[in-house]
Order: C-alpha cells, then structure tokens, then sequence
C-alpha cells in the first residue's frame, strides 16, 4: 500500500512537474512568437516607409520631368525659328542696302522702283516680327554692351557720354534673345577730370 502510496505521488509529482514544464515552454513560445510579430511589425514598417519614400522620389521626378518638357517645348515655340530668321537678317541688310543707294536719285522710275523696294521690304519684315523678331533701337540711345557693339568712340558736342551717335549695322533680338548685337558708334564726351574723379 506504502509503495503504491508512494508510486502514486512520484507520478504526481512528475505530471505536476511535466505539466509547469510544458505550461512554462508554452509561455516561452508565445513570447518567442510575440517577439517575433513585434520583429515581423518593424520590419513591415521599414518596407512601407521605404516604399513611401520610393514613391515621393519618383512622383517628385515625374513632376520634375514634366515642368523641364514645358520649358523645353516653350523655348522650341520661342526659339526654334531662330537658325533660318538669322539668316533671313541677311536679306533685310539687302533690302537697306539697295534702298540707300537709290534714295538720292532724283529719276522718277527710280524713286517708283525705290518705293516698290520698299514695300517688299515693309511686308518682308512684318512677317519676320510676327514671327518673334525685332529690330533693336540704336541711335540716340545709352549704349548697353547687352545689344550694341562698339566700333568706334568720337567725340561730339551736345551728346551725352556712351549715347549712339551712329549706326553701322543694325541689330536684332528674337523674343528678346540677341541674334545679332548692333554696330554702333558712340560718343565720349567725359573730360579729364571727370576720369580722375570716377577712377578715385
């Protein structure tokens, strides 16, 4: 009876004792599992906000992308012409050519042909400024190294200094980019001592 007694509680005690060892390897798993979720939940969060960032790259990109076609499409409407208008120049240099040479010749079937010449001209250059292009104003303006280039400095009475006193070739701008800058003459009026008293 003793040994079955006996028998009876040692297999209770191993069952109690098998029973906390497993309840006490559940509970481990369960916190090996639940650190596993929390492992699993912040790698999932570094992915999305990598994804996130990924995708505020590209948008930003594509946004990017889509503002520098508008400029490149706009420039190609403003300035795509500009090649064959710069070499048009040339014809309207022509034109002012031949209508200075005749415009002193008293003959009236010159002066008709020098109007006709004129006319061309007139319709040639209303077309070409539709298209963007214009002449640049010279004479009598300051001169801006921006649009006039300077051949020559005189000195003349009753003119400002740096003032256009005369036009070599005339200039012209293209939407306002320079196509080809004016040759121009300008007046150097400033005496000595307004030099000593602009270098100090």
């Amino acid at each position: 009876m003793s040994d079955t007694t006996n028998s009876d509680a040692k297999n209770a005690e191993e069952l109690k004792n098998n029973d906390e060892a497993q309840a006490k390897q559940e509970s481990e798993d369960v916190l090996e599992q639940v650190d596993d979720n929390k492992n699993s939940t912040s790698a999932d969060e570094t992915i999305q906000e990598d994804w996130k960032n990924k995708y505020y790259y590209v948008l930003a990109e594509m946004d990017n992308s889509r503002k520098r076609f508008q400029r490149e499409k706009e420039n190609l409407i403003k300035y795509g012409n500009e090649k064959i208008l710069s070499n048009l120049i040339g014809v309207i240099d022509n034109f002012d050519h031949s209508i200075k040479a005749l415009e002193n010749d008293q003959d009236p079937r010159i002066k008709n042909i020098l109007h006709g010449i004129e006319m061309v001209r007139k319709q040639f250059t209303d077309v070409l400024s539709k298209e963007g292009l214009s002449c640049i104003d010279s004479v009598g303006q300051d001169f801006n190294p921006n649009f006039h280039e300077a051949m020559a400095k005189q000195k003349v009475e009753g003119k400002r200094d740096n003032e256009i006193i005369f036009e070599y070739q005339k200039g012209y701008v293209l939407n306002g980019r320079l196509i080809r800058p004016a040759k121009v003459i300008v007046a150097e009026n400033k005496t000595e001592q307004e030099d000593e008293n602009n270098n100090n």
